[in-house]
């Protein structure tokens, strides 16, 4: 049989039980509390009659405005203002005045000097290229207008800028960011922008030695070695003890060292080639060969006309770049090293069977070989007679007969079938009028 107890009077209290009374005036509270609205809503606003649907605040706060009264609101907000005088009218602005504090950030020197700083975080990062931009943005910064500091809290003003001790602030930041980005560039081997910055660090501090040394350093990574010396030598009359330039000076003795080397091969060369050239000269007019050069010569890379075995000496054998002309196929071939010497049967022994000679018709001892004379003409070569007597001053000019000539430094033979000589001339005559 269940029994039933009688409640104590605080069991509500003790269980914090709260009236539907109290909650739903707890929410009626909240729910008076009024929306934020983009401009002020005149006392006149309120509707005096219930019966009317309630407007929202928002659209009410823009309803009871005229045009140019919103205008003037705005245009006292810093997103939309558009003339610092119209913003403040006698009247406290907060957010401008707010913006004014954030937008202080220092002085110019102060400004550069935090950029100085990130970049002396990066360089020991060995963070180059972002140290690089650091650096830059310091020098930027203190080509900035001054700005002036904001008023103190209780609303006296800052206290004036010495402009001596800002100046020299500046310009110690100045040098300081102009040579640390030096070393950034130098390590990126922008070598030209190294020595920029260095010759502007000692625009501002003749007796910088950092500048001179690495100002040297990328001037012999440019390989300008007067201009590294010269460096080195105004950094070491500055600190003759400076262990950094004294091991960069020796690296420039040991390049200056190699460079006159080079240069005196080079010399030596020049100098053995233009002799070398006057004895091919002295030998070619020796043998009589008559040379010819033409306006469009052709592009030989690096075969020439040499002595060889030796070029200083006119006895040695005289070789010519020779080319082989098919004229009935407007197919060519080219020797490069062509000796005195040889006679065309030699090479023709190693060129034959030509690979687009269908017929055959082209073999070593089924040809005939023509040269051009200086006069126009043709004169034929025997495939088993020295080039060089083709060309000298053999038995055949002293005789009278026209010899074959050297244009642009080849040597041409024309190659024609034994079969097609005839019809080969005939058409070669009838061409040049004869």
């Amino acid at each position: 049989m269940s029994r039933v107890e009688e409640l104590p009077d605080d069991f509500r209290e003790a269980l914090k039980i709260e009236s539907p009374t109290t909650s739903h005036a707890a929410n009626s509270a909240q729910s008076t509390v009024p929306p934020s609205v983009p401009f002020p809503l005149p006392p006149t606003s309120q509707h005096e009659d219930s019966n009317l649907p309630q407007v929202p605040p928002q659209m009410e706060s823009i309803r009871s405005h005229t045009a140019d009264e919103i205008v003037g609101m705005m245009s006292k907000t810093p997103l939309f203002m558009t003339s610092l005088e119209d913003a403040t009218n006698d009247e406290e602005n907060l957010e401008l005045e707010a913006m004014r504090a954030l937008q202080y950030e220092g002085t110019r020197a102060e400004i550069a000097h935090n950029f100085r700083e990130q970049g002396n975080d990066m360089a020991r990062a060995k963070r180059w290229k972002d140290g690089k931009e650091f650096y830059t943005k310091g020098l930027a910064a203190l080509k900035q207008p001054q700005t002036v500091p904001p008023s103190n809290e209780d609303g006296t003003p800052p206290p004036d800028l010495n402009p001596e001790a800002e100046a020299k602030k500046e310009r110690d930041i100045e040098e300081a960011c102009y040579i640390n980005r030096a070393l950034c560039n130098l390590e990126l081997q922008n070598y030209r922008s190294t020595t920029l910055d260095c010759a502007s660090t000692l625009t501002l501090n003749p007796t910088n030695i950092k500048a001179f040394y690495r100002s040297a350093s990328a001037l012999l990574a440019l390989h300008k070695l007067p201009e590294a010396r010269d460096a080195c030598t105004r950094g070491l009359a500055l600190d003759p003890s400076n262990t950094a330039l004294t091991t960069l000076s020796q690296k420039l003795t040991a390049a200056e060292t190699a460079q006159d080397q080079a240069q005196q091969k080079a010399r030596a060369a020049t100098e053995r080639e233009a002799k070398a050239r006057l004895v091919l000269i002295a030998a070619l007019k020796a043998r009589g060969v008559k040379l010819r050069t033409t306006k469009q010569p052709p592009d030989l890379e690096d075969a020439k006309i040499h002595l060889s075995p030796d070029p200083l000496a006119p006895t040695s054998h005289v070789v010519y770049p020779l080319l082989l002309l098919y004229p009935l196929a407007a197919q060519s071939d080219f020797v490069k090293a062509f000796v005195e010497t040889d006679t065309l049967q030699q090479h023709l022994e190693y060129i034959f069977p030509l690979p687009w000679d269908e017929e055959g018709v082209y073999t070593a001892g089924g040809v005939e070989c023509f040269m051009e004379t200086a006069a126009g003409g043709l004169v034929k070569v025997g495939r088993k007679v020295a080039i060089g007597e083709c060309l000298g001053q053999g038995q055949g000019e002293r005789e009278g007969k026209a010899m074959g000539e050297v244009v642009d430094g080849v040597v041409r033979v024309l190659v024609v079938p034994k079969g097609k000589v005839r019809g080969w001339v005939e058409e070669m005559r009838r061409r040049k009028g004869r």
